[in-house]
């Protein structure tokens, strides 16, 4: 009788960590592969750095094939095309198939720039850091920039879920406007889809509010929330500014030399549409172990999972899955495929705890929300010049964890350790 094929789809924060956990989890009693796009496992956090000549690319990028072999895990790097959960089967973009006994989803989102008129690189008219191509694009149009400094706008626009990296790429930006002398020059607008600054996607942590609110007035950042993106031209960006009732409060027409928006997420093409696996924007549906209710032997963590917003707002706003939440699926997944092979019932839950280190390059806010959705039995935030010290720190670890094909996790640690001492051993 052959061993049982588990296949980790993804291969980003989320995807590599669970192929070392899992393996290390089911040993011999299953075999273990990844299918991902590319053979690259790219640092996304500090996308925002190689925007700013701060990182190179090859600085946070590693080589996965030879790191997984070594832990005894299989790699296919030409990506999904169709996931086929009734027949347990996934469908390859070179016209393979790969068949599976359980399937663990780890895609990241797919970015929906077309959603809004002009947003977005390539055919659009702003820029992202959301995946290390668009970094070094942004990098690019960075250099131009500089040659010939205007208004800057950067945030996030409606539907968006990620809002951290948005507001460390404004306060970076700053920063790097100050050490080039052109920073008065330079006007700045944060532009949100968020009722208030520091809202975050989890109706604030501790006092991100007063905390980010302090840093923009002293930063001479001006900002705009509860706001919708209508479109973007050239130079240009049109925005409605809603009221608690829905309607349009105000419009603002925003130039703009400079801009980063992040966009809202949905699913991939792999998944989005196939019915019981994923809801209406193509995240996947899971249960309390982390179990598609439909598809049971399928898994999922990370942003591709669902998760209802935490309350209405003016304008949808959704909910973040800080890599302190990933880690906790992953170990809840790996758990329960080791019961699974053991031939006990799947029972571990992940905590969905949040931890963030948000840099802004002389400084930062990091905050630590446990459970990430209120009420908390944690609520804490603070800022200073060890936050930029301590994402330093975590990103050379992260990517030394990596390399070395780690299993252990490491997030509610680090997350213990800079609350009480603020600072990253080692």
């Amino acid at each position: 009788m052959s061993m049982p094929r588990i296949v980790i789809l993804g291969a980003g924060l989320g995807g590599a960590i669970a192929a070392f956990e899992i393996k290390a989890a089911v040993g011999d009693k299953a075999e273990v592969s990844v299918v991902s796009q590319g053979d690259t496992f790219s640092f996304v956090p500090s996308n925002p750095w190689v925007a700013v000549h701060w990182r190179k690319r090859a600085a946070i990028e590693v080589k996965l094939p030879p790191v997984l072999k070594k832990r005894g895990v299989a790699f296919t790097g030409v990506g999904a095309k169709r996931v086929s959960p009734a027949e347990n089967q996934l469908q390859l973009n070179d016209g393979t198939t790969v068949d599976y006994d359980y399937l663990v989803i780890a895609t990241g989102p797919d970015l929906a720039f077309d959603e809004i008129a002009g947003l977005g690189p390539g055919a659009g008219f702003t820029q992202s850091i959301c995946h290390i191509d668009h970094a070094e694009a942004a990098a690019a149009a960075f250099d131009k920039f500089v040659e010939n400094p205007g208004p800057i706008v950067v945030g996030a626009v409606q539907g968006a879920s990620c809002f951290g990296p948005a507001y460390e790429f404004a306060m970076i930006l700053d920063t790097e406007l100050k050490r080039r002398k052109i920073r008065d020059r330079v006007p700045m607008t944060f532009v949100t889809s968020e009722p208030y600054v520091g809202h975050l996607g989890l109706d604030g942590v501790g006092d991100t509010k007063g905390l980010l609110e302090s840093e923009m007035r002293n930063r001479h950042i001006k900002w705009v929330t509860n706001a919708k993106v209508s479109r973007v031209e050239p130079g240009m960006m049109h925005v409605e500014e809603i009221s608690d009732d829905g309607s349009v409060k105000t419009t603002h027409e925003l130039p703009f030399a400079y801009s980063m928006m992040l966009p809202a997420f949905r699913g991939v093409d792999a998944v989005r549409g196939v019915e019981g696996l994923t809801n209406p924007r193509g995240f996947i549906l899971v249960d309390k172990h982390q179990r598609n209710p439909t598809f049971p032997n399928v898994f999922a963590l990370g942003v591709c999972v669902a998760i209802a917003p935490t309350g209405k707002t003016p304008v949808p706003v959704g909910v973040p899955k800080t890599g302190f939440m990933i880690e906790s699926m992953v170990s809840a997944i790996a758990e329960n495929l080791g019961a699974l092979m053991d031939g006990k019932a799947a029972a571990s839950e992940a905590t969905w705890n949040a931890f963030c280190l948000a840099d802004f390059g002389d400084g930062g806010v990091a905050f630590v929300a446990q459970p990430q959705i209120p009420p908390r039995n944690v609520n804490w935030s603070a800022s200073g010049k060890w936050v930029h010290l301590a994402k330093v720190g975590f990103e050379k670890y992260f990517l030394g964890k990596i390399k070395r094909g780690e299993s252990e996790p490491f997030y509610e640690k680090l997350a213990l350790e800079v609350m009480g001492l603020r600072k990253i051993k080692g």
